[in-house]
């Protein structure tokens, strides 16, 4: 018998967060480790009228190829991928990673040159989403591997990851679009701002702290609440322009690889400096992946106060409510930002106050509306 929380998942995922009907072409992606909730997912589609299909994902195949792909195959697209993304009405995804760092090893140069294979890919799946023609969710299935990063057994990540859904309320989706509305205020609030500035004391071991200003002229803040990714908490928008540094409190985790003690200084929208405490050569190997790489896509503020720890998995590390993010790389043109790359990497920066740390603020054209990692607005706060 499968766990019955799996199956108030799916639920939430095919009837709140996708919302499949009628008619509908589903792809549903993951390791086959995550089967019990393929199985939950596959049901609650044909239940909705849908067409679903199972694209089956594989670590150990993933390392078969980094180990012997040549640098054609590596920068080759397929052409199935490309109809796949014209042609589906739903993507879903688990993200079930058994071993988070078998890819740690691997030269970097690699997996950046099979990145940069894929921007088409990611710029169409973009602009699908973008104009609702493709609905998509990702989350996360529990294993020990995701498990062992977090620093929990299996049995207390999986109710961590079942909390930071919200399923363990009697009606998850309802409580969802409580959030949706509560969010809806402070993404209409700051849709009418021109700049948002983000301030934050000098980490431990640190000389400065974060100073960083964005402009949002024109862009478009998004509320997400619980309909791409799953669990959720964010409002985000596109940038225009980047000026300033940022100290990133947490490491940033990309392909397997952990990157410790990232800083970055933007100028003219780019990053022209870039330094980390551990695994350097790799985010400057990410950073030079392509045109688009050093730009900045997405700036973010982290608003799901049920998720308090970090756990070293973004899904869930980007949404701690007090926090900030934000992503290099490629950016969702419904925000207001178009730039194009094979990378969309999410950092993120911790606001709330803490041991010999004071907490920081955020700030839109001048008024700080953010302080210590809550909202000054009592009605904005979860």
């Amino acid at each position: 018998m499968r766990d019955q929380r799996l199956d108030k998942l799916a639920e939430v995922i095919v009837g709140y967060s996708t919302g499949v009907k009628k008619g509908d072409l589903v792809a549903i992606r993951a390791d086959p480790v995550a089967m019990p909730l393929i199985v939950a997912t596959f049901e609650k589609v044909l239940k909705a009228g849908g067409h679903p299909f199972y694209l089956p994902e594989s670590e150990e195949l993933l390392d078969v190829f980094m180990a012997h792909a040549s640098d054609e195959q590596l920068s080759y697209l397929s052409p199935i991928d490309m109809h796949r993304i014209e042609v589906i009405d739903v993507a879903i995804a688990f993200w079930a990673e058994t071993n988070t760092k078998h890819m740690g090893k691997v030269d970097p140069s690699k997996p950046a040159r099979r990145a940069a294979s894929r921007q088409p890919y990611m710029s169409r799946f973009m602009e699908r989403a973008a104009t609702k023609k493709l609905r998509w969710c990702g989350t996360a299935y529990p294993t020990h591997g995701a498990a062992q990063d977090a620093e929990m057994n299996l049995d207390q990540f999986a109710d961590f990851v079942f909390r930071a859904g919200l399923l363990h309320l009697p009606d998850p989706a309802a409580a969802w679009r409580a959030i949706d509305e509560r969010q809806q205020k402070i993404a209409d609030w700051l849709n009418k701002k021109k700049e948002v500035h983000f301030r934050a004391p000098a980490p431990p071991g640190k000389k400065e702290g974060t100073d960083l200003t964005v402009s949002v002229d024109g862009s478009t803040w998004i509320n997400c609440s619980g309909h791409e990714n799953f669990p959720d908490g964010e409002v985000f928008a596109g940038p225009k322009g980047v000026e300033g540094v940022v100290n990133y409190t947490f490491p940033a985790v990309y392909q397997g690889r952990e990157v410790q003690g990232i800083r970055l200084k933007f100028k003219g929208g780019k990053v022209v400096e870039a330094s980390a405490d551990k695994n350097e050569e790799f985010l400057h190997r990410m950073l030079d992946l392509d045109e688009g790489a050093r730009t900045l896509g997405e700036i973010a503020i982290g608003t799901n106060y049920s998720i308090k720890d970090f756990t070293r998995n973004t899904l869930f590390d980007e949404k701690i409510g007090g926090t900030f993010h934000a992503a290099v790389g490629a950016g969702y043109p419904e925000s207001g930002n178009s730039n194009q790359s094979g990378l969309h990497w999410d950092m993120v920066c911790d606001l709330r106050p803490g041991k010999n740390y004071e907490g920081g603020t955020i700030d839109a054209d001048g008024e700080v509306f953010h302080r210590g990692g809550q909202f000054v607005r009592e009605e904005w706060r979860g």
